[in-house]
């Protein structure tokens, strides 16, 4: 899925603990943003309803699920998504997960990306988890099963952007949070890069929450970060 102006490539985390303070962020940067990405936090406050009203008035919503379970609850899950008009879906990028999901979504304009390391993680965080893989390494295997069960993208940092999109080829969406504009605080993400950088490296999407919702200025946070893509 690749988008055709840096607009549309620029999806915002509704990162925020209200329905009625996403409607807000909204509007403020309303004719900035076109692209909003719903997760955990909003979603279990109400979330899903707003997700669904902003896709019927033709806005594009990034539904952020990471769905993860058998192939049937996977399957019936996006099914249901499918029916909310969400332009996006994550799932955990687990072949059998996977090929659930792109069956489930068959013939519909869903595309579904597939999670491959969260940005949070590091080299360490992996150890812990019992992964024999480095970040780096399982993003690529990961890369190339999402790609051999007809995925629609890939998830990942935009420090990988570019051995994915090798991976991967030209037309599949390739996804990239962590990404914080020079000088701001990385907060709990780990593997991160700048707007400019992820463009260069091949990412179709910028996935920015905090850097915007959080600002004093949301519009003009928005507005710098489309200038500093447009600049790469």
């Amino acid at each position: 899925m690749q988008a055709k102006s840096m607009q549309e490539r620029l999806i915002v985390g509704l990162d925020v603990p209200t329905v009625k303070e996403a409607e807000r962020a909204v509007r403020e940067l309303d004719g900035v943003v076109s692209f909003y990405k719903i997760g955990y936090q909003l979603a279990f406050a109400g979330g899903l309803d707003f997700a669904r009203e902003l896709a019927s008035g033709g806005t594009k919503v990034f539904l952020d699920m990471k769905l993860l379970d058998i192939d049937h609850t996977v399957a019936k899950g996006v099914e249901n998504i499918v029916k909310m008009g969400m332009t996006m879906l994550t799932i955990h990028a687990y072949p059998k997960a996977m090929r659930a999901a792109v069956e489930a979504a068959r013939g519909s304009e869903l595309c579904l990306l597939a999670v491959s390391v969260l940005t949070s993680m590091d080299e360490q965080d992996m150890i812990d988890v019992g992964y024999e893989y480095d970040p780096h390494t399982l993003v690529l295997r990961r890369s190339e099963q999402a790609l051999h069960a007809g995925m629609g993208g890939i998830v990942c940092s935009a420090a990988e952007a570019e051995a994915v999109r090798r991976i991967v080829g030209p037309d599949i969406a390739v996804v990239t949070p962590g990404i914080r504009p020079a000088g701001s605080d990385h907060g709990d993400q780990k593997r991160v890069v700048t707007p400019a950088q992820a463009i260069r490296n091949g990412a179709s999407h910028l996935v920015v929450g905090r850097p915007v919702v959080a600002a004093s200025d949301r519009r003009a946070a928005a507005q710098a970060i489309l200038d500093e893509m447009r600049s790469a």
